[in-house]
């Protein structure tokens, strides 16, 4: 068994920002196709899927930090697709996940953890960088379809030098610009991830710079700069920590996909007038 947990808010966007033609329902028809192209591309694999949304955009995280992501500079035009996504992704049989509090990955990783012993692997079909935490061997893994990579835990140490404990500390060194988390002032990618292999946590990472592995430039001005800035660290850190215990109504057995529904697409494909998208699924059920 796969359970397949889909970044639905980034699939929107990417939807929203293709070459699909313009039109009051380009994100919601790329969006299917899209679902549609990987269920099909999936095939019998696929046997479990969720899919979840950021709806709003706006979550718990704009309480502890200022200049985290808002719906603020979102086209109105793919703003108001949201509730139709939800809706269209339902026609295909998909269980949604409307996150209101909590953002999509929570949701995603709430899954990931809670069924990850239960099914032979959870793909989570992102290219978010905070679901690197949620990895686990190759049980949990993360799917990025743009790239058509698939992230294991070893692939993550390569591409990231830290385990997925470590990400959030990572994240709140680095920066995470999507997520409007600015990290600390000369932190680099392969800065953050030395001091965090070597040391573990950020607040286990010595005040002094002379206990500090050579190969980190600028040591001194780093130091003075992580002990003058450790509650932001913290803080950092904090946000870019995913939950793990989202109140998900539904049970494994619940997300278990048998094919797309025909009646029910159909109907929405009517509604919409996306005749085109009719015939697309190659699995149905009645």
């Amino acid at each position: 068994m796969r359970l397949h947990l889909v970044d639905g808010t980034f699939e929107l966007f990417r939807a929203h920002f293709s070459k699909r033609p313009d039109g009051p329902n380009k994100a919601t028809l790329g969006l299917v196709d899209s679902m549609l192209t990987l269920l099909n591309e999936e095939g019998e694999a696929v046997t479990h899927v969720a899919i979840a949304f950021d709806n709003p955009i706006r979550s718990v995280r704009n309480e502890w930090l200022a200049s985290y992501k808002t719906d603020e500079g979102v086209p109105p035009e793919l703003l108001a697709q949201f509730d139709a996504a939800e809706e269209a992704a339902r026609a295909i049989g998909m269980v949604v996940w409307s996150m209101d509090r909590y953002e999509a990955d929570d949701a995603i990783a709430t899954g990931a953890a809670r069924w990850r012993d239960e099914v032979e692997q959870v793909r989570m079909l992102t290219p978010d960088k905070d679901l690197g935490q949620s990895i686990r061997g190759g049980r949990v893994v993360m799917v990025d379809r743009i790239r058509r990579r698939v992230i294991d835990e070893e692939e993550l140490l390569r591409l990231r030098g830290v385990p997925p404990a470590r990400v959030p500390d990572w994240l709140a060194l680095v920066g995470d610009a999507a997520d409007g988390i600015p990290g600390l002032a000369g932190f680099g990618a392969k800065t953050a991830s030395v001091l965090l292999r070597t040391f573990g946590r950020i607040e286990d990472i010595p005040k002094s710079p002379r206990s500090w592995p050579r190969e980190v430039r600028g040591a001194e001005r780093l130091a003075a700069t992580l002990t003058g800035e450790m509650d932001r660290a913290l803080l950092y850190r904090k946000v870019a920590t995913l939950f793990e215990d989202v109140p998900l109504a539904e049970s494994l057995e619940d997300l278990r996909w048998a094919g797309v529904p025909r009646h029910a697409f159909g109907a929405w494909c009517d509604t919409v007038g996306a005749g085109d998208l009719r015939e697309r699924p190659q699995r149905w059920r009645d």
